[in-house]
């Protein structure tokens, strides 16, 4: 008996209930999977509270990134076959023992990378590649600080820049945090909400500037950030979980900096190929072992509700994973 988390309502975590779930067989161009392990984000739990930015059709099952087994294949799929080991990822669909996925965007997870890790992968690290990559144009050299530097997509930024060539100076809250963070290749940690973190900051870095922010914070957060920048600066917008700041724009003028929006998905949209290029680049560079998730918890399917609780609160040094028993 297949099992799903589902929410007949939008509601936080506990409305949400564990029932049996029919997958049904893959139709054309789709592909069944028995999803193993399931990454649960902050965004994730949002949805399932019915307070991002979209709202899906209810009955919902949330989650959005994942990997497992390829259990069938629907007609017109070739680059798959039953057993293949893949990444599978969708708006919803995910906290499920299996699923159904449309084939077309979905990959073989590299041999030596886990199930648990290939769960929490794919958004992470192909969103930092793109943002420091594509979007910042970091060039070897330059000073990268990373907000947020223990959540998923803040860790991945910090091993994305240091494969970049990057000074790195990550930005957490807690000594579990910070010592995360310098297990991701950091070269130096400041300490979140301190009093005297520009100074820390500036401190990190010689007392220059820095070249480019990753922001996937937001909120009071980032008006201090963007104030480290130098002449050519970037700061990166990925996303705005302590809230939408508003950044007086006598600041960009006076440094010459620039704020840079960063969505993964208007870039699939807008421009496919490279897209699809940069996909393959960071999977290939996963394959070789340069990159690596942090996961600072395991829960089983039938603890869902407490995965999903950790997740929101922002308090792990890591990325927390389901995993369906």
């Amino acid at each position: 008996m297949i099992l799903a988390v589902i929410g007949h309502e939008f509601g936080p975590p506990d409305s949400y209930v564990l029932e049996p779930f029919d997958p049904g067989a893959p139709g054309e161009g789709q592909v069944r999977v028995a999803i193993r392990a399931a990454g649960v984000s902050y965004v994730d739990v949002l949805t399932a509270m019915g307070q991002y930015q979209f709202k899906p059709p209810l009955p919902f099952i949330p989650g959005s990134e994942a990997a497992g087994v390829v259990e069938a294949v629907g007609a017109g799929v070739t680059h798959l076959s039953e057993g293949d080991r893949v990444f599978c990822g969708g708006l919803g669909g995910i906290f499920a023992q299996a699923n159904v996925f449309r084939a077309a965007n979905m990959a073989r997870i590299p041999e030596a990378m886990s199930f648990e890790s290939a769960s929490v992968f794919a958004v992470n690290y192909q969103t930092a590649y793109y943002a420091l990559a594509d979007r910042a144009r970091a060039r070897p050299g330059e000073t990268l600080l990373v907000l947020g530097a223990a959540g998923g997509t803040g860790f991945a930024a910090i091993q994305v820049g240091k494969h970049l060539g990057l000074r790195v100076i990550a930005s957490a809250s807690t000594p579990d945090k910070q010592a995360a963070a310098l297990s991701g290749g950091a070269d130096a940690v400041v300490t979140t909400g301190a009093e005297d973190w520009r100074e820390q900051v500036t401190a990190a870095n010689g007392g220059l500037p820095v070249d480019v922010v990753f922001d996937p914070v937001g909120g009071d957060a980032t008006e201090l950030a963007f104030r480290t920048l130098g002449y050519d600066g970037r700061h990166l917008v990925i996303g705005f979980p302590a809230g939408i700041a508003a950044l007086r724009t006598n600041l960009p003028l006076l440094k010459s900096a620039s704020l840079i929006g960063v969505q993964m998905r208007d870039h699939a949209l807008k421009r496919p190929a490279e897209a699809e290029a940069m996909r393959r680049k960071v999977m290939e560079l996963a394959g070789e072992g340069i990159f690596s998730p942090a996961i600072a918890e395991r829960f089983g399917i039938k603890d869902y509700a407490a995965a999903m609780n950790a997740a929101f609160s922002g308090k792990a040094a890591g990325r927390v994973v389901l995993t369906m028993e």
